[in-house]
């Protein structure tokens, strides 16, 4: 207990170096934290908003279905197998058909995909039910961003062109029953939903789909012929690899301030032991081995750590806690510029494995930095050092 209850009188007693020292690692502290979560809020809220309202548990793609590739959509639908439909039946499975067509909002022309649903359908948080037909007119759904681009509005009548199975142009109106407001593109810019029942009808395609939702938990139980199917990982790739890169990029500024706070306490244990080599001296001519000089000197520097994490607590939890409940504002419409389903408020996700991590990465690292100058009492004598001399 001798080199502890010395270790914490000599930190203390540093005065104003402590505090510096201190200071700054609770900033590396607080920094890769506050960075973390908010990496960690980014993708937990983008995929679970992407999961419930587009994705569920996974996708069936029929054979030939590029998402990136528009010309592959026009011929990718297929009949629905077997085991799909009793999936289907028993509300496991969701089918939606994608048919390539035309609009022409106010004069003007616009691609778009539609996009046919069942209205009845529970397992996505799309607001089909709108789309059950209560007149002769076609419903079609819209999202926001769609009702921005077209002019568009709740109750307009818009005449759209499309080409069934058999390469057959058809032309048709449909009515706009409802703009849903939604954080997720995958399932607004650019579409237009239908009942799919009356989209196989319009597109000749009776009871074909190009691709089927499973619900949450639920996956492939067996390989279906003509189908790929498509498991989470898969489909939220580009959110991760968004995450992976910006969490390496954020390495940088962590790197920084680690840097500097660790040139600090190197600083300032090289410094200690120069000035306190006759106090070095006299504690081995006592009988203390250098190990334990060493020891005592090594834990001096450690402590930095401990004292900075107390230090960063007193205004990161505070400044944590704020951010985790009252989320960061992005400023309008942010999530649009990047494809992502990103509201207007990023909410960072504070676990206890990043707090502990964290800690433990900082501790350990100055550790090793206060470790490195107090090896030179490994060759120092002590009659050397009672003469004030570092050899």
């Amino acid at each position: 207990m001798v080199i502890p209850k010395l270790a914490v009188r000599n930190m203390l007693g540093a005065g104003l170096k402590t505090w510096l020292n201190a200071a700054v690692l609770s900033m590396a502290y607080v920094a890769i934290i506050w960075t973390q979560g908010l990496y960690i809020g980014f993708d937990a809220e983008v995929s679970r908003a992407m999961i419930d309202a587009a994705y569920g548990g996974g996708q069936y793609w029929v054979e030939g279905y590029d998402p990136y590739d528009l010309f592959t959509v026009q011929d990718a639908h297929a009949a629905l197998p077997g085991p799909m439909r009793e999936s289907i039946q028993a509300g496991r499975a969701e089918p939606v058909l994608i048919v390539p067509g035309t609009i022409y909002p106010n004069g003007r022309i616009q691609s778009v995909l539609l996009k046919g649903i069942d209205p009845g359908q529970t397992l996505l948080s799309l607001p089909a039910a709108v789309l059950k037909p209560a007149s002769r007119e076609v419903p079609g759904l819209i999202g926001s961003r769609m009702a921005r681009a077209t002019g568009l509005n709740k109750g307009d009548v818009v005449t759209v062109r499309w080409r069934d199975a058999g390469g057959t142009f058809d032309a048709g109106e449909i009515a706009i029953v409802d703009v849903m407001t939604t954080n997720v593109q995958a399932i607004d810019s650019g579409q237009v939903w239908l009942p799919i029942e009356i989209l196989r009808e319009m597109a000749a395609m009776g009871g074909q789909a190009t691709i089927v939702v499973t619900a949450k938990g639920f996956g492939p139980a067996e390989e279906i012929s003509g189908w790929s199917f498509k498991d989470l990982d898969f489909l939220l790739k580009d959110v991760r690899d968004v995450v992976q890169g910006k969490t390496i990029g954020a390495s940088i500024l962590y790197t920084i301030l680690l840097f500097l706070a660790m040139l600090a306490i190197f600083n300032t244990q090289l410094l200690s032991i120069w000035r306190r080599r006759r106090e070095i001296g006299t504690m081995m001519a006592l009988g203390f081995s250098r190990g334990r000089v060493i020891a005592l000197f090594t834990l001096e520097g450690a402590l930095n750590g401990v004292f900075a994490a107390l230090v960063g607590a007193l205004y990161g939890i505070p400044l944590l806690a704020y951010s985790a409940a009252h989320g960061l504002s992005l400023g309008g419409n942010m999530g649009d510029d990047y494809g992502f389903a990103m509201s207007e408020k990023l909410y960072p996700t504070y676990s206890a494995t990043l707090v502990l991590g964290t800690t433990v990465l900082v501790f350990v690292v100055t550790t090793i930095v206060s470790f490195l100058p107090a090896r030179k009492i490994a060759k120092l004598k002590p009659t050397d050092a009672l003469r004030g001399k570092l050899t």
